[in-house]
């Protein structure tokens, strides 16, 4: 696959243009909601439910009704499930409030009164997981990568394994690929009817080899010039496909697939497909499902 920005900055959409880096004022975070910035620049709830409602049927071949947003944050993706029919529950956990306190004000009330019956959110580590089972566990945006011990990151795979329905699915976004752990700054114009509202700046700022760990942050530049920096900042250890593999085997699901980026004339197409070779791409984001 040709050599791409890295998977962060280039999530929405397959390609970023590289925008001249001018020196620009620190802005008061106060005056701009760093959820509301976040959710336009990099996620896609709609696509993202249809996705994850295909994974399954590929895998049980039928419908999954239960889906539980792990990491939810503002709990958007749970609010497009609820929306895809009437028997369809979610559930959001994150431990940080504020995110659950955003989604609260922007996105819960614009539920129907029944999707509103059909929605649990806790404010709860995603380690204690609720009794209520679920045919879908979704972790989006690599979330999982705060995990830096592999006995931690089984000990999640385990309580999930325990808290999934008997056809339930577990599926991991991830990402890798040299462009992920060089240091470099992409850029990505938000426009909205055409109009420039601000960029999105993806930083990777360090990258540790010896344990996998890297230091990410997004920035927000307004079209007035002012910067929102550091408006997320992340700890990650970045981990292979096949070390979760290996973890969730030994966490106790029956077998795990990999959804791989497929790839025409050496680019990548934006559609994903089952594999078990993928191709040495410069950065990459693929899906890894673990199976009950």
């Amino acid at each position: 696959m040709a050599k791409s920005a890295s998977p962060l900055a280039s999530k929405s959409i397959r390609t970023s243009k590289k925008q001249t880096r001018n020196k620009a004022q620190s802005e008061s975070p106060a005056k701009y909601n760093k959820y509301a910035l976040y959710e336009k620049s990099v996620q896609s709830p709609e696509v993202d439910v249809t996705w994850f409602t295909t994974i399954f049927r590929d895998l049980r071949d039928e419908e999954p009704v239960s889906l539980r947003e792990d990491f939810c944050g503002t709990f958007k993706v749970a609010c497009n499930w609820l929306t895809r029919g009437p028997e369809k529950t979610a559930i959001g956990m994150d431990l940080d409030p504020e995110p659950l306190d955003y989604g609260m004000k922007h996105h819960y009330p614009k539920l129907t009164a029944d999707e509103k019956k059909r929605i649990t959110l806790l404010k709860q580590d995603v380690l204690t997981p609720p009794k209520k089972k679920s045919d879908v566990v979704v972790v989006g945006n690599f979330s999982f990568y705060i995990f830096q011990e592999r006995e931690l990151l089984r000990n999640y795979f385990k309580t999930v394994v325990s808290s999934l329905s008997p056809k339930g699915i577990l599926i991991l976004e991830m990402s890798g690929g040299p462009g992920m752990i060089e240091k470099t700054k992409d850029r990505r114009r938000v426009s909205k009817k055409g109009k420039l509202e601000f960029t999105y700046i993806w930083d990777q700022r360090e990258f540790e080899p010896i344990h996998n760990r890297a230091q990410y942050s997004i920035h927000f530049k307004f079209a007035n010039g002012k910067m929102y920096k550091d408006a997320f900042t992340y700890d990650w250890r970045l981990w292979s496909i096949q070390e979760v593999r290996e973890i969730m085997a030994e966490a106790g699901f029956s077998k795990s697939v990999v959804y791989w980026e497929t790839e025409h004339k050496g680019e990548g197409t934006g559609e994903y497909a089952a594999m078990e070779e993928g191709d040495n791409a410069y950065s990459w984001i693929s899906y890894v499902v673990g199976v009950k």
